[in-house]
């Protein structure tokens, strides 16, 4: 369908090479307009072997919309603004159901290969964030209950996502799913609260930066994410995963997981590389949760109830990961390894394995003194290999004469207790402070 009022301009454009390509230009209607239509009509266009230009300002999104793209180009100078209609986003029939894993949904798809989409630093995702975390104020929240991904690529491959703004997402950012080559380059998340009658509190939780799921050859380079949950997410089945330059601004750090929800399912992952992340805890009335640097959370061996909420009793493993320069401002937990999410006493153990984690140069400064807790099940003893090497995070004042103690708990599901080993001390601290080097004694 073609608008009177739209600006949308299909030109022809000689290329270098003898193939022409189309461009599609357009702008935003205004204020109280739906855009959704002529958006898609451009990308219909042009989204094969094309190019197509959003100009800036908000184009209003009322409804899913897919994004098939093709040995194209997307310049995306404006805001896709998804309306807060919340009661029609929470109907099914109004979202995507392409990210299997907890049957979540997702109002924008974007699927294809050889694409780029560049917002610039200029333009992105609007998600309207703020009604709907005052709404599930009041409102039972849970997984696959229909509050919508901003961003899914969902079987794309060979593709380039660049300076995207995704500000006030209702529920995570991004995902990445059953996805190959693809490389996000300089992404912003923001799920800032900003009522004061909420102040203190974190209303944002499930916005997680990314979560990567079935997919191999991931990219996610310079990313800054304010959230009040996963500032990135490795899920199941994520392969050749490379994190770098990440600052995490509240929440809950850098997760694994879960993993081990689906019993009839494995979940492998393996080869993820992470370098130069930073946490940073905020502002306790903007964002009160800094938790952990980087976390792995299994299902217990035992199946408690069914997915999306329950689950459990999945086998899999997760090797030759490296987190590596990592620094903390204030994390309640560095290095967290746990197997008894959605589990109870007396579960069987997970059948998450875990081989060759190395932690490589983390420096800055806990909440507490414990700084590593690892609680594995059997799967975990005498088959895994972790490392701490350069482990260099200063601890409050703890024992006699201000002596700062650091303390790493092992439990392992086999032994019938749990045991402590100390941390070597250093004097590498900041301004005389006493650090904590990653050496077992």
């Amino acid at each position: 369908m073609w608008f009177p009022l739209v600006r949308l301009l299909i030109t022809l454009l000689l290329a270098a090479s003898p193939s022409v390509a189309k461009k599609c230009e357009i702008s935003p209607l205004g204020e109280g307009l739906d855009d959704t239509e002529q958006v898609e009509t451009a990308i219909e266009e042009c989204g094969r072997h094309g190019w197509t230009v959003l100009n800036p300002g908000l184009y209003n999104i009322t409804r899913k919309m897919t994004w098939d793209l093709h040995s194209s180009k997307v310049d995306l100078y404006g805001y896709l603004n998804f309306q807060p209609d919340i009661e029609y986003w929470l109907d099914a029939e109004n979202t995507y159901r392409v990210v299997f894993i907890q049957s979540q949904a997702s109002w924008f798809v974007v699927t294809g290969s050889d694409f780029t989409i560049d917002a610039h630093n200029e333009g992105g995702i609007q998600g309207n964030g703020q009604p709907w975390w005052e709404y599930f104020t009041t409102h039972t929240r849970a997984d696959g209950d229909g509050r919508p991904l901003s961003l899914t690529l969902y079987r794309a491959t060979n593709s380039l996502v660049k300076d995207f703004h995704i500000q006030s997402p209702p529920f995570w950012c991004n995902a990445v799913a059953e996805s190959s080559g693809i490389r996000y380059e300089g992404m912003v998340c923001n799920a800032t609260n900003s009522n004061p009658q909420f102040a203190g509190q974190n209303i944002v939780p499930n916005t997680d930066g990314i979560d990567t799921y079935r997919s191999d050859n991931i990219t996610l380079l310079n990313w800054d994410v304010t959230c009040g949950d996963d500032c990135l997410a490795i899920k199941g089945n994520s392969t050749n995963v490379l994190a770098r330059n990440i600052t995490c601004r509240g929440g809950n750090g850098i997760a694994f997981g879960s993993l081990g929800q689906y019993y009839n399912l494995s979940d492998q992952v393996d080869n993820v590389h992470l370098e130069d992340l930073q946490m940073i805890r905020i502002d306790a009335n903007v964002q009160p949760n800094m938790e952990t640097g980087v976390y792995f959370k299994t299902w217990t061996g035992t199946v408690n109830g069914s997915p999306p909420t329950g689950g459990g009793g999945g086998k899999g493993f997760v090797s030759n990961i490296v987190a590596k320069n990592v620094l903390l401002d204030r994390v309640t937990l560095p290095l967290h390894l746990y197997q008894t999410n959605g589990g109870h006493s007396g579960d069987l153990p997970s059948l998450i394995t875990f081989a060759n984690l190395q932690f490589l140069n983390w420096s800055g400064t806990a909440m507490t003194n414990e700084i590593v807790d690892i609680e594995c099940s059997t799967s975990c003893d005498e088959k895994s290999k972790e490392e701490e090497r350069n482990f260099q995070v200063a601890v409050p004042l703890e024992g006699k004469d201000g002596e700062r103690v650091a303390t790493s708990k092992i439990a392992v599901a086999s032994r019938e207790r749990g045991y402590l080993f100390p941390f070597e001390m250093d004097s590498s601290g900041s301004e005389g402070e006493q650090a904590i080097s990653g050496k077992r004694t």
